[in-house]
């Protein structure tokens, strides 16, 4: 899928209100932002569009707001931290009516130049979330041109996402992508559609029904497709090997079968773990140690859950990586929230990191290992959308994307 949509370098913001639809959903542990990269990740389009003289106007959703709006879950540390990577002031509207007077009377005194903050977008509540009307043409209201630069919300027919659009339309405005929207759909769209191969996919995570749609769309676009993860073992009962305790999808088996069978038939590589580490309780904590045992798959014991992909599964998998020219690779290996389960996904990210090929790491957990790691700068592209990303990989079309306008 190649950008045909405007981007921010379509557009000249000298004068005009720009309401910039931001990721800034980053997590806060007692009000202090403890990973800072999607506010870092919004900064090339922000000061794109301060340097046209524009003014600029951002908003974002930050958690989920289950229980109404509240101090927890405001932008405020989003507004301080942002302020400091700019090296600018950045006018707060703290209001929780997010469009009401305050956020009105805010952008009418605005110079070319300055930037406001609009309150989390999900204080509106289900006006957000349901695309509401109203919402909607309030956001609209504020602005001349509308921008979205949040892919990790990308898949979502939002008020600020899609439904804003409509209404800036309709006043004669344009609707672009940012610069992140803008590297994000390259990379991903061409690593599905156009590949340099071989191109090797990488699957993990828990359930094969997360995943089922990108299962099969992506064994139609690669050459090998390496599944790691809980969701293997649904793959290993499948084959008709017992695999004790471990997750499986028992109403995924005959799906599973039936990709097998596909991949054979079109010449595709399924590589499932041959070996796994296995523990019979889950530490409390879940970090806090554990005691592990690697067994052979086709040997899996009755009381014994597999945990992570074993040594010789992670160096079968890093073989794979190394002979690819394209990896993309969406989800862990194993339990990687405890450092003794987390060797798997630690192999894989190093064998990324090792490798010439384009490297495309489909956000969430694949993301933080990459990070934690330290080999973020040795990847092509880090998706800032998890679910975004996947939905991508299913070959979706995304509503942030198909709301723009086309060039």
């Amino acid at each position: 899928m190649a950008l045909n949509k405007k981007t921010v370098d379509d557009i000249n913001a000298k004068g005009k209100r720009v309401l910039v639809r931001c990721d800034f959903n980053v997590p806060l542990k007692a009000g202090e932002i403890t990973d800072d990269t999607r506010i870092k990740a919004a900064l090339p389009t922000i000061k794109k569009l301060l340097n046209d003289g524009g003014k600029v106007i951002l908003c974002s959703h930050l958690g989920k707001v289950k229980n109404g709006p509240n101090e927890g879950e405001s932008l405020a540390p989003v507004a301080k931290r942002l302020e400091e990577l700019l090296g600018q002031k950045v006018n707060f509207v703290s209001d929780y009516n997010v469009t009401g007077e305050a956020a009105t009377k805010a952008v009418e005194e605005m110079k070319e130049g300055e930037v406001v903050l609009l309150q989390n977008t999900r204080f509106r509540g289900a006006e957000e979330t349901k695309n509401g009307e109203q919402f909607s043409k309030e956001l609209a209201d504020l602005a001349d041109i509308y921008v979205c630069d949040a892919f990790g919300s990308s898949h979502r027919a939002h008020a600020s996402v899609a439904g804003v659009t409509k209404f800036i339309t309709a006043k004669g405005g344009q609707n672009v992508v940012g610069y992140l929207m803008e590297k994000e759909i390259a990379f991903l769209g061409n690593a599905v559609e156009n590949p340099v191969r071989p191109f090797v996919a990488i699957l993990g995570g828990a359930k094969v029904a997360d995943k089922l749609n990108v299962i099969n769309n992506l064994l139609e676009k690669c050459d090998t497709l390496i599944i790691g993860g809980g969701m293997a073992y649904t793959f290993i009962k499948a084959q008709g090997y017992e695999i004790g305790l471990s997750l499986c999808d028992d109403e995924k088996l005959d799906y599973c079968k039936e990709m097998m069978a596909k991949a054979e038939k079109m010449g595709k590589k399924i590589l499932l773990p041959v070996d796994a580490v296995t523990i019979k309780d889950f530490p409390d904590p879940i970090d806090g140690p554990v005691e592990t045992e690697v067994c052979d798959i086709t040997a899996m014991p009755a009381d014994r859950e597999g945990c992570d992909i074993g040594p010789k599964s992670a160096e079968m998998f890093a073989d794979a990586v190394k002979t690819a020219k394209t990896v993309v690779w969406n989800g862990p290996m194993g339990v990687f929230e405890n450092p003794t389960l987390a060797a798997g996904t630690l192999a894989v990210a190093k064998a990324l990191a090792e490798t010439d090929a384009t490297t495309i790491i489909g956000g969430g957990d694949s993301a933080a290992a990459v990070n934690q790691m330290g080999y973020a700068d040795k990847m092509s592209h880090i998706s800032t959308g998890g679910g975004a990303s996947l939905e991508f990989l299913e070959g979706k079309e995304l509503p942030g994307v198909v709301a723009a306008d086309d060039k």
